[in-house]
């Protein structure tokens, strides 16, 4: 079947069977990097992404379920985010990118695109999210490497960040 949705800003159709994963897509049909295959139950949050600006776990969305939406991937927050401010040019990195680098937030970086993609869909919601509100969000997104607290910080940074730029 052909799907046709928005992808990064970009207008897509792919030929794909009703019930493929959007995930399997993105990867191997679209060749994005940003979303993984974590443990494709939905539980790790590895392959989220937002969809028309709420996230979704990839991995259990099927393609015909974003027909006519808006996909945004960890290769797309940079303008996503441009186009919420009304910036007349993306940066090269989301706040949130920027913030889990300058924290040193990420080890192995396999947990990396769920945990941006989750923060960046907080900020936008909850420009000044308390602890709480982001230990709530970003539960169920799993980190093995256990960095948890560097991701709190990083996400105050870019919380902090935004309200610079506002």
């Amino acid at each position: 079947m052909a799907v046709t949705f928005t992808l990064n800003g970009e207008r897509r159709t792919v030929e794909s069977a009703e019930g493929t994963p959007l995930l399997y897509v993105l990867t191997d049909e679209l060749a994005l990097q940003g979303p993984r295959f974590g443990c494709g139950l939905g539980q790790c949050g590895s392959c989220s992404v937002l969809v028309n600006g709420v996230e979704r776990r990839s991995c259990q969305t099927p393609v015909s379920a974003v027909t006519g939406r808006s996909v945004t991937t960890l290769e797309g927050l940079p303008a996503w985010y441009a186009a919420q401010k009304k910036l007349a040019r993306p940066p090269a990195l989301h706040p949130v990118q920027q913030a889990l680098i300058d924290e040193q937030a990420v080890q192995c970086g396999y947990c990396a695109n769920g945990l941006i993609v989750k923060a960046a869909e907080l900020l936008a919601r909850t420009p000044r999210p308390t602890d709480a509100q982001i230990v709530q969000a970003m539960n169920g997104h799993l980190c093995r490497c256990g960095s948890y607290p560097r991701v709190l910080r990083a996400i105050r940074r870019a919380a902090a960040a935004i309200q610079v730029t506002a």
